[in-house]
C-alpha cells in the first residue's frame, strides 16, 4: 500500500480544517483562551487520526500476509486507537523568544523586564521591546492509557537562555533540565474524595502557577523536587491540592572571613492549594534546617522557617464590565516566605522579613480590532536582609494592539514604575526614590491575528525609556547609570516569540 499517497491529501484537509477553525475562534472574543486551547487539541487530534489511519492500514496488510495473528491485530489496533484519541503517545510543546536589542549608538543595549533597582525584588517593568536574550523551552511528554483505565504521563523539560547574539553559545549556555516528573490519574483504586485526583513525583513546576505575561512576571511560582496530589474533592464546591517541594540552598557562606567554610540545606515547602469556584486560597509552610548559620552580613541571622499565603480570584469577564478575563491576587509572606513570587527561592531572608504583594491584570477587546491588557504589580517589604530595610515599588503597565489585517497588527506598551528603596547598605546599595517610564511601538507580523495568546509572531520595535537621575546611584552593578545608559534612551530591535 502506498501510505504516502494516503496520508498527504488527508494532511492537507486537516490543515485546511485547522485554518477554518482558527478563523472561527477569532471571530468571537468570549472565552478566547479556552477556545484556542480547544482548537490546538482538535488539530492535534486530527493529526493523530491521520497517523492512526496509516497504522491501521499497515496492520491490516500484515494480517493479510499472515505476519500477525488475530489476537496480535486486536492488541495493536487497541493501542492505535488510544494513540489516535490522545490517550497514549508522544507530544511536544515549546516556548521560545529571541531578539536583538540595539541602542542609539548601534551597540547592544541594556534591557530586560527587571533592569530597574526594584527588579532585584521582583519589580518587573513591561517586556515588549525590552528583551535582549534568547530563551527556549522544549517539553517532551509521553502519555499512556492502561487496560484498567488508569493514565500516566511522563514529562521532561529542557531550557536554555543566553544574552549573546552569536550562533555558537556553548561557553555562555545555561542548558538545564528544568522538569522531570511522572503523573498518574484515573486510578481505579481511588474513590471518594480521591476519585478524580492525580498524583505526581519528581522535579516540576506546579501545575497551577500563573503569571502576568506582559510583565514576564509570575504571580506565584512554585517549583522544585518532590511529590503531590491534585484535585481532591473535599466538598461539592471545594477542590484541593497538596504537595511537598524541596529546594536546595547549597554552598552558602557560613563565615565571611573563611571562603572554605560553606553550608547547605534544603528548603522544604508544604503547600495546600484550595479552590472554591473562582476563588483560590494557597497556604505554604517552609523549613530550612540550619539555614540560620548562613552569613548574610551586618550581624543578621538568616531565617530557618517561613509562612506564605495567597488569595486569588480568576475572573471569567473583564472585571464584570466586558467580555474577557481578569485575575487578581494578594500575597503575603514572612521569614523564608517573604519571597512571595518564587516560593522558597531566597535563603538570605531574615526571620523578621515580611512582604505583601498585589497582582492584577485583565484582557478584553475595546472594539472589534482593538484589544487591551492592563496590569498592576506592587509590593511593600521590610526587614528583608537588614533590620529596618524597606523596599516599596509599584508597576503600572498596559499592552494595546490594533489588528490591521489578518497578518499584521500594531502593538503598543506603556509602563510606569515608582520605587522607594532603602537597603540600609545591604550589598553596597544606596537608598533611592524615583520613577521609571517606558513606551514601545511594535509593528507585528503573525500567520493569523485574533487574540492575546496567538503565537508565533515577529515584531519590530522602538522603545523609549527614561528615569529619575537619582536611580543611577542605587548600585554600582545594575543597568541604570552605566556609561551611555543614564536616561532618555532609545532602543530598537526585532524579536520572535513562539509557543505551542
Amino acid at each position: 500500500m502506498n501510505t504516502v499517497m494516503f496520508k498527504t491529501p488527508l494532511a492537507i484537509a486537516i490543515t485546511a480544517a485547522g485554518v477554518a477553525l482558527s478563523g472561527a475562534a477569532s471571530a468571537d472574543n468570549h472565552g478566547l483562551e479556552q477556545r484556542l486551547a480547544e482548537l490546538e487539541a482538535r488539530i492535534a487530534a486530527a493529526e493523530q487520526r491521520a497517523d492512526a489511519a496509516e497504522q491501521r492500514a499497515e496492520i491490516a496488510e500484515a494480517e493479510a500476509q499472515g505476519r500477525l495473528s488475530a489476537d496480535e491485530v486486536e492488541a495493536r489496533l487497541a493501542r492505535v486507537e488510544r494513540q489516535a484519541s490522545g490517550e497514549e503517545g508522544f507530544s511536544f510543546n515549546a516556548y521560545a523568544r529571541s531578539g536583538l536589542l540595539i541602542g542609539e549608538d548601534g551597540k547592544s543595549a541594556e534591557g530586560g523586564p527587571y533592569l530597574t533597582p526594584a527588579g532585584a525584588q521582583g519589580g518587573a517593568v513591561g517586556r515588549l521591546g525590552n528583551e535582549p536574550d534568547t530563551y527556549a523551552e522544549a517539553i517532551l511528554n509521553y502519555r499512556m492509557r492502561f487496560d484498567n483505565g488508569a493514565r500516566a504521563r511522563y514529562t521532561t523539560m529542557l531550557a536554555d537562555g543566553v544574552t549573546t547574539s552569536n550562533d555558537w553559545t556553548g561557553e555562555e549556555s545555561n542548558l538545564n533540565v528544568r522538569q522531570v516528573y511522572a503523573e498518574f490519574s484515573d486510578l481505579p483504586s481511588f474513590s471518594g474524595a480521591f476519585e478524580n485526583a492525580s498524583i505526581w513525583a519528581g522535579k516540576r513546576f506546579d501545575r497551577d502557577n500563573f503569571d502576568i505575561h506582559w510583565l514576564d512576571s509570575d504571580v506565584v511560582f512554585l517549583s522544585g523536587t518532590g511529590a503531590g496530589i491534585y484535585d481532591m474533592q473535599l466538598a461539592e464546591s471545594w477542590t484541593s491540592n497538596l504537595s511537598l517541594y524541596g529546594r536546595s540552598f547549597s554552598d552558602y557562606r557560613v563565615d565571611s572571613e573563611n571562603p572554605d567554610d560553606t553550608g547547605d540545606t534544603d528548603n522544604l515547602i508544604l503547600t495546600s492549594n484550595n479552590y472554591f469556584g473562582n476563588w483560590q486560597w494557597m497556604v505554604n509552610g517552609m523549613s530550612a534546617a540550619d539555614n540560620e548559620e548562613r552569613d548574610i552580613g551586618q550581624g543578621q541571622e538568616a531565617a530557618e522557617s517561613g509562612f506564605h499565603t495567597m488569595v486569588a480570584y480568576h475572573g471569567d469577564s473583564f472585571f464584570g464590565l466586558a467580555e474577557g478575563n481578569f485575575k487578581a491576587a494578594v500575597l503575603h509572606g514572612q521569614g523564608l516566605g517573604a519571597e512571595v513570587k518564587g516560593l522558597g527561592a531566597n535563603g538570605d531572608l531574615t526571620d523578621e522579613a515580611t512582604s505583601t504583594r498585589l497582582a492584577l491584570y485583565g484582557t478584553t477587546y475595546l472594539a472589534p480590532r482593538w484589544r487591551v491588557a492592563p496590569a498592576i504589580l506592587a509590593e511593600t517589604s521590610e526587614d528583608r536582609y537588614v533590620d529596618g530595610d524597606q523596599y516599596d515599588w509599584a508597576t503600572f503597565n498596559v499592552r494595546l494592539a490594533n489588528e490591521l489585517t489578518e497578518n499584521f497588527e500594531l502593538q503598543y506598551e506603556a509602563s510606569y514604575q515608582w520605587m522607594d528603596l532603602d537597603p540600609r547598605g545591604h550589598g553596597g546599595n544606596r537608598a533611592v526614590e524615583g520613577d521609571y517610564t517606558k513606551l514601545t511601538l511594535a509593528p507585528t507580523f503573525k500567520p493569523e491575528v485574533g487574540g492575546f495568546w496567538q503565537r508565533p509572531e515577529i515584531r519590530l520595535f522602538a522603545s523609549w525609556s527614561d528615569w529619575d537621575e537619582e536611580l543611577d546611584g542605587y548600585s554600582d552593578d545594575d543597568a541604570l547609570g552605566k556609561e551611555g545608559f543614564t536616561g532618555s534612551q532609545w532602543t530598537f530591535g526585532v524579536q520572535t516569540e513562539v509557543w505551542f
